[in-house]
């Protein structure tokens, strides 16, 4: 690949789930040759030095185990705006963060896994453990009837173009006819789209016995997923992003699944969902 391919950002925080993020991180880099980024986030502005040089010697060590050499980064600040900033000004293509599942995530929106992910524009790929497989080689992608954005069509043709991923789109059983024709259309954009790139898909309805989002766990752990691909919306009234409980769930699921959340770009059109949620 040409120099032209965007970094992967690690948070780096010491634990062993920075490592497992790392290490899915080198997977994704030997298919397309992205650099890695590890950023930590310092409290104290007297520790940058000290630390770099930590992270320094740790990338060193990277390189013998993954023949990859990590470049690092150490800024000042908290973790809540400043991964998003050095993911930006890095121009990541993605941050790749190991998360400790709902005990480190907490079961509210606004704990600090999901304030890091909707601090940035750029996708997260959330891990618990590390890697299993060399690739993303199966993508289970839940559509609903809520409002939803192009910009996760356009990962999964990302995705399904850069590791050649087998798409299985999970829809919910709906009998609610207003919540029926927002996810019709849905569905119909999300067709459209992957027919028009040439993307190739399967269509599972969820059985409907449980909430949407533990089906679409229960299906992904059948089929040995590797990735599931959800997204933060727009909370209304405010700037911000937020994560309903579904989608909250769906990143700390005990399965420990990896899963890319995407934030819709400030200002960009909805692409055809136009249905609103309920």
């Amino acid at each position: 690949m040409g120099s032209n391919v965007k970094p992967l950002m690690v948070p780096w925080d010491f634990t062993q789930v920075a490592e497992y993020a790392l290490e899915h991180a080198v997977k994704i880099a030997k298919i397309d040759g992205n650099p890695i980024y590890l950023a930590h986030i310092a409290k104290k502005k007297d520790e940058v030095g000290k630390l770099k040089g930590i992270l320094d010697v740790y990338a060193v060590e990277a390189f013998k185990k993954y023949s990859i050499k990590p470049k690092v980064v150490v800024k000042h600040g908290t973790i809540f705006s400043s991964i998003g900033e050095v993911a930006d000004e890095i121009d990541a293509v993605m941050v790749v963060m190991g998360t400790h599942g709902m005990k480190g995530m907490q079961k509210l929106t606004g704990s600090w896994a999901l304030k890091v992910i909707v601090s940035s524009k750029v996708p997260f790929v959330v891990v618990q453990s590390p890697p299993e497989g060399n690739s993303f080689e199966d993508i289970v992608l839940p559509i609903d009837f809520r409002k939803e954005d192009k910009e996760k069509i356009n990962w999964i043709v990302y995705l399904y173009k850069h590791f050649g991923s087998k798409i299985h789109i999970i829809k919910p059983e709906k009998s609610d006819k207003r919540l029926l024709k927002g996810l019709n259309t849905n569905i119909a954009f999300a067709r459209k789209m992957l027919e028009q790139k040439h993307v190739t898909y399967d269509m599972i309805v969820a059985p409907g016995k449980k909430s949407f989002a533990k089906e679409t766990i229960e299906y992904a752990v059948k089929i040995n997923a590797d990735l599931i691909v959800t997204m933060t919306t727009k909370n209304i009234g405010f700037t911000d992003y937020v994560m309903g409980a579904d989608e909250q769930y769906i990143i700390a699921n005990s399965a420990k699944i990896p899963v890319m959340c995407i934030n819709p770009r400030i200002g960009l059109t909805t692409g055809g969902f136009t249905a609103m949620g309920g």
